[in-house]
């Protein structure tokens, strides 16, 4: 395995506030640029984000799964479908909602996609936002419990990609998804792929994923260009859910302690503390389900306390809803509590239920839901989603 030159050019820059003005088998909704108000971005990583007259476009986890990636974005109008890999959201901004780690093989491809995306919308007006979700968390900490085998390919490959250029970071990540499937198809013509997955091949995979997504790797200070919670107007985006003594803790602070333990900024290892209460506990920022649980489950009391509890956050930082991911939606990206709660991951991954995408689009403060014409639902068990 190629080894990976840690040069200043390897590591990803932080956030910085840019200066923002202006035959698919998946349905494609069409967008128009139009002339809008600059976006403002406050916060490093983004906090708070003002996007007058913006069309907004969430997309729940992706885990590792390119195609379906491509297929929900398509699907918004906010990439090409002749495979070039082109905004076509005009001042579109789209929100990712985190857990494109885990379960599936193109992890990275998928964070280059994004990455590649966000410059070509900033240059048309908009913008691409990510949240981090649990499974970025984890892999930062080095539990790579749910990492799928392609996906230490995939590691291996890109350390040896980025080595090709010189350890360039921003180079090789932009153009990784133009190549990430060659790379994938060479390797699976090479005469020793179909050897059987060996301790050792699966030793040199844990290392270079471990390179890369450590405190202070690579990949781990790329993750930490993004927030845990994002504020855009009256709308609030988070993976897991958000609760009243997360906004009396401090959205800035959550997001820039994440950031911080990320990019390892340490003085050294044994000195790096888990930012506790956005990435650790059945309550954490990442973890929380409280707002995606079935209601019927419930008691009628123990629904209003719910919604009571939401109705505390919003309040407290000022949104008119919240969007979350997490916890795969059988019936569907829907919304409880008045439509203050919209759950939106829909286990599109073909590593949990390969699901027909959706995406959640809000225009004018009013959302719906955007469904695949295609009919793949599937009868699968869910069990033990993360």
């Amino acid at each position: 395995m190629a080894k990976l030159y840690l040069t200043g050019s390897a590591f990803p820059p932080p956030y910085s506030s840019p200066k923002l003005t202006q035959a698919s088998p998946c349905s494609s909704l069409s967008t128009t640029a139009k002339a809008s108000k600059p976006i403002v971005v406050n916060g490093n990583p983004p906090s708070f984000v003002s996007a007058p007259g913006r069309r907004i476009v969430a997309v729940g986890d992706l885990h590792g799964d390119l195609a379906q990636a491509r297929c929900a974005l398509e699907m918004a109008g906010v990439l090409s479908s002749n495979g070039q890999n082109s905004w076509t959201g005009g001042d579109t901004v789209l929100v990712q909602l985190g857990d494109i780690l885990d379960r599936g093989e193109d992890e990275i491809a998928i964070l280059s996609l994004l990455r590649s995306l966000d410059i070509q919308a900033k240059a048309n007006g908009g913008a691409v936002f990510l949240v981090n979700g649990n499974h970025e968390t984890m892999n930062v900490e080095g539990d790579f419990r749910y990492v799928d085998l392609g996906a230490y390919d995939e590691c291996m490959d890109f350390i040896e990609y980025l080595d090709d250029h010189g350890g360039n970071w921003e180079e090789a990540f932009r153009g990784w998804v133009g190549v990430s499937e060659k790379w994938k198809e060479d390797r699976k013509m090479s005469k020793n792929y179909w050897d059987s997955w060996n301790l050792v091949k699966k030793q040199k995979g844990v290392l270079a994923r471990s390179i890369l997504l450590r405190p202070g790797g690579p990949l781990a200070c790329e993750l930490a260009r993004h927030a845990v919670v994002l504020k855009i107007d009256d709308w609030v985006f988070c993976h897991g859910g958000l609760l009243p003594h997360h906004v009396a803790y401090g959205i800035e602070r959550m997001n820039r302690e994440v950031s911080h333990w990320m990019r390892g900024l340490t003085e050294n290892d044994n000195d790096r503390p888990i930012p506790f209460i956005a990435t650790r506990g059945y309550d954490s920022v990442v973890w929380n389900r409280l707002y995606s649980q079935d209601i019927s489950d419930f008691a009628g009391y123990q629904n209003n306390q719910i919604y009571s509890i939401l109705e505390e956050t919003l309040q407290a930082v000022g949104a008119k809803a919240m969007v979350v991911g997490h916890t795969p939606q059988t019936v569907g990206a829907n919304c409880k509590y008045d439509c203050s709660i919209w759950r939106i991951d829909v286990g599109m991954s073909s590593g949990v239920l390969n699901s027909r995408p959706e995406v959640l689009e809000i225009r004018d403060n009013t959302a719906r839901v955007l469904r695949s014409k295609r009919d793949r639902f599937h009868e699968l068990q869910v069990v033990d989603y993360t």
